[in-house]
């Protein structure tokens, strides 16, 4: 069974944060001016000579990046009613305003922030997105402590490129790893539960294999330039250290940065997020077994599962399997396999889901391409909030 472990770590005095769900106090902020951006500028000299190879050109690469950036870079300590737990976090912009993960002030009651200058304050909570586990936190601090880390372009990022990650592991603050991106467009459960019980998803993560560990949760993923294109999330691993904390296992995942910059400007205007909802569900990998015992067409697409009762694929006229075919009771045949979303091929869930969460928003309208049997349909679909 697969385990994704948040990378929460608790400190000598505090316990590990629990994921329970909690509610709290959102309060919302004026809009900041826009979050830093990069565009894809052209590599730098430094960039040029590490791609030829050049052992001692990366080694000052790394030291160089690690100096300008480590002042964005923070320390948070929380404490709960049952403990506390530590993260990390990064500075977005000069009014104050910390990104950190969901899961790390799940159930806050205080939240201390640590600049990597030595100084300390306490920080209150602006708002939360359990969707893609992502909190603002804002603190009142001297301008001079303040430097936002430049966000770059995740859409740009490729399999095999190499990125760094620092964070607070178990507590050993500024830790700088290194790994490459392994993955793009993984999909992991959300922090927020649907109706039924279930969770909804989380798309668009980077999978990495840059060591991170407890502590680390929050903490960004940087591209050799210097630009953050992920925040660190979770492990997947199931291994533990003697304390029951999880242990990397090389299998890493980072939200996508272009999620943050959609996300992040509304938490901090309005305390939320609200991310575009279809009312389907897929399974994101079927076994070729699967497929002939379904009686698709085609190896790829996202075939829908479940359709829920009035929600906007309903309307739109989206079939969910109903036919037995030996596959068990969730894996019902006769269902429509989603092909493209607005001409976009479409080879997994992951991918729908993807695009759904970086280009479209509640009320937007879509266009599907579904494979009902033999039969080729365009239905159009209006998009609504997650309930």
């Amino acid at each position: 069974m697969k385990k994704y472990s948040p990378l929460l770590a608790a400190t000598l005095a505090l316990l590990l944060a629990s994921l329970a769900c909690s509610t709290l106090q959102l309060t919302p902020a004026p809009l900041p001016t826009a979050l830093p951006t990069a565009t894809s500028p052209a590599p730098t000299a430094a960039a040029v000579i590490i791609n030829a190879g050049g052992l001692g050109q990366e080694q000052d690469l790394l030291v160089n990046l690690y100096q300008r950036v480590i002042p964005g870079i923070v320390s948070i300590q929380v404490r709960t009613e049952t403990g506390g737990s530590l993260g990390t976090g990064l500075v977005l912009d000069k009014q104050g305003h910390i990104l950190t993960n969901q899961h790390v002030v799940d159930g806050q009651t205080s939240i201390e922030v640590d600049f990597s200058s030595g100084f300390k304050t306490y920080g209150s909570l602006l708002g939360i997105d359990k969707d893609s586990d992502l909190a603002i936190i804002k603190v009142d601090v001297p301008e001079s402590e303040l430097f936002p880390l430049t966000l770059g372009d995740s859409s740009t990022i490729q399999v095999g490129q190499k990125v760094v990650a620092i964070g607070n592991p178990f507590g050993f603050t500024g830790t700088m790893t290194t790994g490459i991106v392994s993955a793009l467009g993984r999909t992991l459960p959300s922090n927020r539960q649907t109706a039924s019980g279930g969770f909804f998803s989380a798309g668009d993560m980077i999978q990495t294999d840059a060591a991170i560990n407890p502590g680390n949760s929050g903490g960004p993923l940087f591209n050799l330039q210097g630009e953050v294109i992920g925040i660190n999330r979770a492990i997947q691993t199931d291994a533990t250290n003697t304390t029951g904390e999880p242990i990397n296992s090389g299998i890493g995942f980072a939200i996508s940065i272009n999620i943050v910059k959609r996300v992040a400007p509304e938490i901090i205007k309005n305390g939320v997020y609200d991310y575009p909802y279809m009312g389907v569900s897929s399974i994101d990998e079927l076994s070729l077994d699967a497929i002939n015992a379904l009686g698709l067409k085609q190896f790829t697409g996202a075939y829908v599962t479940n359709v829920t009762p009035g929600g906007p694929a309903d309307k739109a006229g989206l079939k969910a399997g109903t036919q037995e075919v030996g596959l068990g009771p969730n894996l019902l045949g006769g269902g429509d396999l989603i092909t493209a979303l607005d001409g976009n091929p479409i080879k997994s869930f992951s991918d729908l889901l993807s695009y759904l969460i970086n280009h479209k928003s509640p009320g937007d309208s879509i266009v599907l391409t579904v494979l009902r049997g033999d039969q080729q349909l365009d239905l159009t679909l209006v998009l609504d909030k997650r309930p």
